[in-house]
């Protein structure tokens, strides 16, 4: 390529420079990592995906035709410098082509074997979710007591497990149509304190579900409305959760600084607090810290999101997930930050060198396996690979069919619409994902 050529990373440098903007101002404005900016105006990563190409095009006053002519053929693109990894477990499958063995090509197949073995064209495309009962919930107060409800602690306790079960499972659909009328019982259950403690975890699940659809003006309110049922119901574990979806919020609002403080503090508190039982206290505090690298990573801080991640993995060794859990913990939960943190900082090749350590069948979860592949798939994007992209997001549809229809897989569904004729039934895949075809 000549060195006079207007390259994708040179366009977004003038652009940047031209509004007197330093590169982390760039980052907050697209909500990705100064690293990440930093690589891509080196012309060291590829941006293939179409959402972010529209991304950029907002935030820099650049007209998306001018981006998509500048933006390199992958092909063209310096590789990201990865180290071997000599113990591992998807990559063969996801990157057939890159030397790895039968025997793990053959667990990524089996993880994956119903996608890549069955016509897409027969797949039924998924219903859009509604959030329509859950708003009416929150601002008028009408959700009413579901019919028969056994509003007891025995009996609310059992629709906590069951919303909670919706949610590891991705049914997001039912979860949606239930929930409201699932924190109405929590609500008319006495006393007031045990009422408090599971309409708090219910709120707790109805954030993480808000996060899951890309409701963010919601997302704040029900971490607002578990935060303070935590606290009348007094229970450590549901309040360091509830810090956890209110540091969710603060990022998902820009918010990365304070956001990152306040998942700190919440594991630190919880550390201290001998209520709960010490295994439990430490999934927890696991989870938080892993919440906080994640947000520490968007904010291109490299050292604080490395550190970070290294002591959530730490307190998760220490304990033990109970199978109560307020939300997902454990070291597993951890890895699939750490993927998330390597892939913020535009560290793709080390991403997909985790991602080959972990057994997506032994991920506890449909929600976890879907997220998974969704997360290998953004780092393939990121690296330039578009069919290890498109076979990872077919395996997140395998194992969760309802994640497909969150905005990354849309995006990334989106810009893969490029390679149409390389990549049989993106189109209809794209159009499952809940991409507008034209």
């Amino acid at each position: 390529m000549a060195g006079n050529e207007l390259t994708l990373g040179k366009l977004v440098a003038k652009a940047r420079r031209r509004k007197g903007w330093p590169q982390r101002d760039l980052a907050a404005m697209i909500d990705r990592s100064e690293s990440w900016v930093s690589q891509v105006e080196r012309d060291m990563i590829p941006v293939n995906s179409l959402g972010t190409l529209r991304e950029l095009s907002g935030a820099l006053d650049v007209s998306l035709p001018d981006l998509l002519a500048a933006a390199q053929p992958p092909s063209q693109m310096p590789r990201s410098p990865r180290r071997r990894c000599a113990s591992t477990s998807v990559g063969g499958n996801l990157a057939p082509e890159e030397g790895d063995d039968d025997v793990r090509r053959r667990k990524l197949l089996a993880a994956a074997a119903a996608v890549f073995t069955s016509p897409l064209a027969s797949a039924t495309p998924a219903q859009a979710s509604t959030l329509a009962p859950l708003e009416d919930l929150l601002l008028y107060g009408t959700a009413p007591v579901p019919h028969g409800s056994d509003v007891t602690p025995a009996g609310v306790a059992t629709a906590v497990k069951v919303s909670r079960q919706h949610f590891r499972a991705a049914r997001y659909d039912t979860l949606a149509k239930t929930l409201p009328g699932q924190i109405a019982q929590a609500q008319a259950l006495k006393p007031a304190e045990v009422s408090a403690a599971a309409v708090a975890d219910l709120y707790n699940i109805a954030a993480r579900l808000c996060i899951k659809l890309g409701e963010d003006g919601l997302v704040a309110i029900t971490a607002d409305r578990a935060l303070n049922s935590a606290r009348a119901g007094g229970d450590a574990l549901t309040t360091a959760e509830a810090h956890r979806m209110v540091s969710s919020a603060w990022r998902r609002q820009g918010h990365l600084a304070r956001a990152t403080d306040i998942a700190v503090r919440a594991a630190q508190d919880l550390r201290a607090d001998r209520s709960a039982p010490e295994p439990a206290r430490l999934a927890a505090g696991s989870s938080l810290l892993a919440t906080a690298a994640y947000t520490a990573a968007k904010r291109g801080d490299r050292q604080t999101a490395h550190a970070l991640i290294g002591e959530a993995a730490q307190t998760a060794h220490a304990g033990r997930t109970p199978p109560d859990a307020r939300t997902d913990a454990g070291i597993q939960q951890v890895l699939l930050h750490q993927l998330s943190v390597h892939y913020l900082l535009g560290d793709a090749g080390q991403a997909i060198d985790l991602a080959r350590t972990i057994d997506p069948a032994a991920l506890p979860t449909a929600e976890r396996q879907g997220r998974f592949f969704i997360d290998v798939a953004r780092c393939f994007d990121q690296w330039g690979k578009p069919q290890q992209c498109y076979r990872a997001l077919l395996a997140a549809e395998h194992a969760a069919p309802q994640e497909i229809r969150r905005g990354a897989a849309r995006d990334l569904a989106g810009g893969l619409l490029h390679h149409d004729r390389s990549l049989p039934g993106v189109r209809a895949f794209a159009g499952r994902a809940g991409v507008v075809l034209t």
